[in-house]
C-alpha cells in the first residue's frame, strides 16, 4: 500500500478543496459513485444493506491476511459516491487502522454540514458499519 490512511484522506481533502462551489463537489461525488467498482450480486444481500440510511446502500467486508477489503454499492447517485468516497479511504486496511483514525476529514471537506439531515445519517451509518467490521475483524 503506497498511501497511509491519514494520506488518503488528506488526498479527499486537497481534492475536494481544489473544486470550486457545491455542485461541483456533488458532481464529484456522483463520478467517485460512476467508478465505484461493482459489487458483486450475491454481496447484494439484506444481510449487507447498511442500517440507518434512506437509500439501500450495500457494504461488504472481506477480511484477507489482515486487511479488510470492502466493496459498496447503492440505488442512489449522491450516496453511491459518498459510500465510494469511505471505500477509497478504508479499503485495504487493517482493523487498527481504521479503529485508530478519525474522520475529521468528512468535515473538512464540508460533506456532512451539505447533505440533507437523513443523507448525514446515512454517511454516520456507513462510518459505523465499516468501524464495526474493522472491531469484529481485530478479535
Amino acid at each position: 500500500m503506497s498511501t497511509t490512511l491519514a494520506q488518503a484522506q488528506q488526498e479527499v481533502v486537497d481534492e475536494f478543496a481544489m473544486l470550486g462551489d457545491w455542485q461541483d463537489r456533488y458532481e464529484q461525488l456522483i463520478e467517485l459513485g460512476r467508478d465505484l467498482p461493482l459489487i458483486a450480486p450475491e454481496q447484494r444481500t439484506d444481510g449487507n444493506l447498511v442500517r440507518g440510511c434512506q437509500s439501500r446502500v450495500w457494504l461488504h467486508a472481506a477480511h484477507k491476511d489482515g486487511r479488510i477489503h470492502f466493496t459498496a454499492d447503492s440505488d442512489a447517485l449522491i450516496t453511491k459516491g459518498i459510500v465510494a468516497l469511505l471505500v477509497r479511504v478504508y479499503n485495504d486496511r487493517t482493523p487498527q487502522e481504521i479503529l485508530g483514525t478519525s474522520t475529521e476529514f468528512i468535515d473538512r471537506i464540508g460533506l456532512r454540514q451539505h447533505l440533507s439531515p437523513n443523507r448525514a445519517n446515512g454517511l454516520s451509518a456507513m462510518i459505523d458499519q465499516m468501524k464495526r467490521y474493522a472491531l469484529a475483524f481485530s478479535e
